[in-house]
């Protein structure tokens, strides 16, 4: 375990301030086809159903590990060569999501909402491609005992991204348009394109191609099936933020139908969000390395599933913004918890030699809740109004914590060759 004064001067190294700043590149997508899309979707009058239907805009979150074999192994002609493994594939893929949010700016929902869901398909798959890379470069870029260090950096600067892409845009589509703010996020990519290029990596030698197909699709599935219960894990993997990605994917159109605004959304859900937010963060990783990944996993899935009836005392309030930054608070503070127990786990069930596509599978599968499942959540609201939808996401949180306390009272370990946080359980 590191010490104290070690820990701080390692958030110090170059590594980690390249790791931070791509971090900021992972989180600035999210947004722009997540919360920040559904806000704008609600003022261009799209009804509450389609709204969430636009979370299948995602859909390539839950997917990657189908194409994370392929950049795992598969050169890119020209500049693996000269930048190396990851870095080729980053530069690439970060080139091409600039232009795509570009393009997502030139739609008009209103008019053509079929021609928004098409280019945000587009956006997201980008985005999900740069999230394979990046997450492998901070896990090979580091050393075991460094690795809770970058997961702590990573996830403080994916929430500035998150706040860019969120209050940024919201601030300058309230200033402007929608158009200038999409454009404007557009130009932030060339920040994560700075840090990887900035970033050293040593090129990696090409595979042998007899070996290439069972390296990069066989052995790592393999490999995670070897572990105890691994159906169940997977399944909580799924269900885990299922709860909480239903009440938050809808929270954005709530928060306009109860009357605020996009500069009030902003100034509250976005920028106190984020102080919020990692506030939970770091509270979520003392409280892995006082009691273990396991149990702080269990406390934060409790904490977030009674955080969802936050949103019915809003309700009540009305148009408060005081009520706002007490819901938004207790939103962000459990959320914070809950993510940074659970990245810790992610971290922990991967095996470092396969470390892209695992984390790439367990990711996608985690992002189920916040696409696939949580596309329903519009309708459900349109029908059931908005307490009943709330407590309904609360009780989402249940089959979770029940797989939860199932494999907790298994004890089954995964594979202690992953890279996992000091002090993780």
């Amino acid at each position: 375990m590191l010490k104290t004064r070690d820990a701080f001067r390692l958030y110090t190294d170059r590594r980690m301030v390249a790791i931070l700043a791509m971090g900021f590149s992972s989180g600035l997508p999210l947004a722009l086809t997540g919360a920040t899309l559904s806000i704008w979707l609600r003022q261009e009058g799209i009804s509450l159903t389609a709204i969430g239907l636009f979370a299948q805009v995602g859909l390539a979150y839950n997917l990657k590990f189908l194409w994370a074999p392929v950049m795992d192994r598969v050169p890119v002609p020209g500049l693996t060569a000269w930048l190396g493994r990851r870095r080729g594939w980053a530069v690439t893929i970060q080139v091409l999501l600039a232009l795509s949010i570009l393009a997502l700016a030139r739609t008009d929902p209103a008019v053509d909402p079929r021609s928004t869901a098409v280019i945000g398909v587009v956006v997201a798959f980008f985005s999900a491609s740069q999230d394979i890379v990046i997450d492998a470069f901070r896990v090979e870029l580091l050393t075991d005992r460094e690795q809770g260090a970058g997961a702590a950096a990573t996830q403080i600067g994916y929430r500035i991204g998150m706040l860019a892409s969120g209050a940024g845009a919201l601030y300058l589509a309230s200033a402007f348009d929608w158009h200038v703010a999409y454009t404007v996020m557009a130009c932030l990519v060339v920040i994560g394109m700075v840090a990887v290029l900035v970033t050293h990596e040593s090129v990696a030698p090409r595979p042998a191609r007899a070996r290439w197909f069972r390296g990069a699709v066989v052995e790592p599935f393999a490999d995670f099936m070897t572990r105890h219960d691994w159906p169940v894990i997977l399944l909580f993997v799924v269900l885990f933020k299922m709860g909480d990605a239903v009440a938050g994917w809808m929270a954005g159109p709530f928060y306009i139908s109860i009357g605020f605004n996009t500069v009030e959304i902003a100034s509250v859900s976005k920028v106190f969000g984020l102080i919020a937010s990692m506030a939970g963060v770091v509270l979520g990783g003392w409280l892995v390395l006082r009691i273990g990944i396991m149990r702080a996993l269990l406390i934060g899935g409790i904490l977030q599933a009674l955080s969802n009836f936050a949103y019915i005392v809003q309700l009540g309030a009305g148009h408060n913004v005081a009520v706002l930054a007490v819901t938004i608070a207790t939103e962000n503070v459990t959320g914070g918890i809950g993510s940074a127990a659970f990245v810790a786990y992610l971290s922990r069930l991967c095996n470092s030699a396969f470390t892209a596509t695992q984390y790439a599978l367990l990711s996608a599968l985690a992002a189920l809740s916040r696409t696939f499942i949580a596309s329903g959540g519009g309708w459900f609201a349109d029908r059931l109004g908005w307490a009943p939808f709330f407590t309904a996401s609360a009780l989402l949180c249940v089959p979770g914590l029940l797989l939860l306390l199932y494999l907790m009272r298994r004890d089954a370990p995964p594979n202690r060759s992953a890279a996992i946080l000091p002090g993780g359980g």
